[in-house]
């Protein structure tokens, strides 16, 4: 097993989730198994009740974690479903060792940050031994220097310890910034971040520079004598145009070719063909729709980051550019839906929680439906689509969601009864993939030809099914369930062109290579909307 550690100074955001999810590509593409892991140093357990203004979108794996964003561009980036074993926090780290405390695993002795919290790290790191993967990558989330981050530092310097030299490498990604009137990247930053972390006992192999411009030599013969690295192993990371490109640059770049140096790989040709041809496609596209994306958290767009890029993926597929429009679900009024949505060629309501808002998105929905527009809802998209119906169509004024009104008379979305039990915030929630069985002769067998699929979920309010015969009547099908038929998994409306939504989310799925077929859909009938109207 091979261990590749990733951590980041002087700023955060400089991409460490994404060097980390483009080198496992890289060496992907040269016959390795890889697996990536994020330590994240905040306190709580895990991101699933974190604000989506607070950490951006929550990203849920096959086996349920609710987890950090960055996984999603690792899975996106590798192909390859990752597990709760891949997101790992200070709050789970520190739980677990508190709870063998308390059962007594440690025979009283007194409890420590260093061995007891460092070594319940490593064995998170080492967790994936007995597998079939190749290579480890992790990155450790934050900034050197942050107090919350120090365990996680000192848990992979002893990594490196207990391991042959060979099996591990440090990559520290870092800022080469531009200071205003002098024109010239400043590599102090850069050294001092550097100094930073081998003072903690850690010698960075390799340094992944992000600049907004050309890195000349002279600058990486400095960074190399300052900083203590080979200069080979100072790797530029400049700003892409598209995200997908920047494996293909750090390729030109050389990092693989030094990471496969000093981890003494034995594979060592690069096969990125499939991977250029795509970047080809893409850099080729011409066209171009705009879709409104109707959201709760619209303010940071990470919030939606699945979406949005399933929505490209989809965009991919069909030869188009995917210009998204995030429209605060909050500004949406019966009086102005008209105006604000006339711009757009398709309408995405994507999931949330609570009441705020929801007005907005269901004046959005009847918008959709009545002009013809193609509409994907996703989980309370597909819950207020539902409510939407049941009130213009069916004219049941008062139908609603059990989440926004207990004392409903109407309660065409509510929580089951098995469910109504249990009340712990978050215990009624299902979470993961589940299996969905595709009714015969409808839009949704067209789209993923296949009568059983896994999708992931994050939800606790459900379709009821009481309802189901008199949806069905005028139109709205139910046309994906549960195998035994009790959940309602899509939805779709017989009378128009495009009018599906679905309770599970299709987006955690979707890789640039092979986008979710829902949204693949969602963008061909958008795009001939379109061009039917032009």
């Amino acid at each position: 097993m091979k261990y590749i550690f990733i951590t980041g100074g002087v700023v955060s955001g400089l991409g460490k989730g994404i060097t980390a999810a483009s080198l496992g590509r890289l060496l992907k593409n040269r016959g390795y198994k890889i697996t990536i892991q994020k330590f994240d140093p905040y306190i709580n357990v895990d991101p699933g009740t974190m604000s989506p203004y607070e950490h951006g979108e929550v990203f849920v794996t096959e086996d349920g974690a609710e987890t950090d964003l960055d996984l999603g561009h690792y899975e996106r980036f590798i192909d390859e479903n990752l597990t709760k074993n891949s997101s790992i926090t200070t709050g789970r780290i520190y739980s677990n060792v508190i709870a063998k405390e308390r059962k007594g695993d440690y025979l009283g002795k007194t409890v420590q940050v260093i061995p007891h919290i460092t070594n319940e790290i490593k064995e998170k790191i080492y967790s994936f031994e007995n597998s079939d993967n190749d290579i480890v990558i992790t990155e450790i989330g934050g900034t050197v220097g942050d107090i919350e981050g120090l365990p996680f530092l000192e848990a992979i310097r002893q990594v490196g310890i207990e391991k042959k030299e060979e099996d591990v490498l440090y990559i520290h990604v870092t800022l080469l910034p531009i200071v205003e009137g002098s024109n010239e990247l400043k590599s102090k930053p850069t050294q001092h971040s550097v100094k930073e972390l081998q003072s903690l006992g850690i010698k960075p192999d390799v340094l992944v520079c992000r600049s907004q411009c050309d890195i000349e030599e002279t600058m990486k013969e400095k960074i190399s004598l300052f900083c203590n690295v080979s200069k080979e192993a100072v790797i530029p990371n400049l700003t892409a145009d598209n995200l997908y490109a920047v494996p293909l640059n750090l390729e030109k770049a050389g990092l693989a070719k030094v990471v496969a140096k000093k981890l003494n790989l034995k594979k060592t040709e690069p096969h990125n063909e499939n991977w250029e041809k795509m970047i080809y496609k893409i850099g080729n596209i011409s066209k171009s729709i705009k879709i409104a994306l109707i959201g709760k958290y619209v303010k940071l767009h990470d919030s939606y980051l699945s979406v949005v890029e399933s929505l490209k993926h989809g965009g991919f597929a069909n030869n188009v550019n995917v210009e998204i429009g995030f429209i605060d679900c909050e500004l949406i009024t019966r009086e102005n839906v008209n105006i604000i949505l006339k711009e757009y060629d398709g309408v995405l309501v994507p999931g949330g929680f609570g009441s705020r808002g929801i007005d907005g998105k269901i004046e959005a929905i009847k918008y959709a439906r009545e002009k013809h527009i193609p509409f994907l809802g996703i989980c309370l998209g597909m819950q207020m689509a539902v409510v939407e119906f049941a009130r213009n169509v069916l004219k049941i004024e008062d139908a609603n969601s059990t989440e926004f009104d207990l004392v409903t008379k109407y309660p065409v979305i509510h929580i089951m009864e098995e469910q109504k039990e249990i009340t712990r915030k978050g215990g009624t929630m299902r979470l993961g993939a589940y299996p969905c069985k595709i009714k015969d002769k409808t839009k949704a067998r067209e789209i993923y030809k296949e009568e059983i699929i896994m999708e992931r979920h994050r939800h606790r309010y459900e379709y009821n099914n009481k309802y189901k015969e008199l949806f069905e009547r005028e139109g709205l099908i139910c046309s994906g369930t549960s195998p035994d038929e009790n959940l309602v998994e899509m939805i779709e409306y017989e009378k128009h062109p495009f009018f599906i939504a679905s309770q599970f989310h299709p987006e955690f799925k979707s890789r640039p290579d092979k986008p979710a077929p829902l949204f693949v859909a969602f963008i061909k009938a958008t795009l001939k909307n379109k061009f039917m109207q032009d």
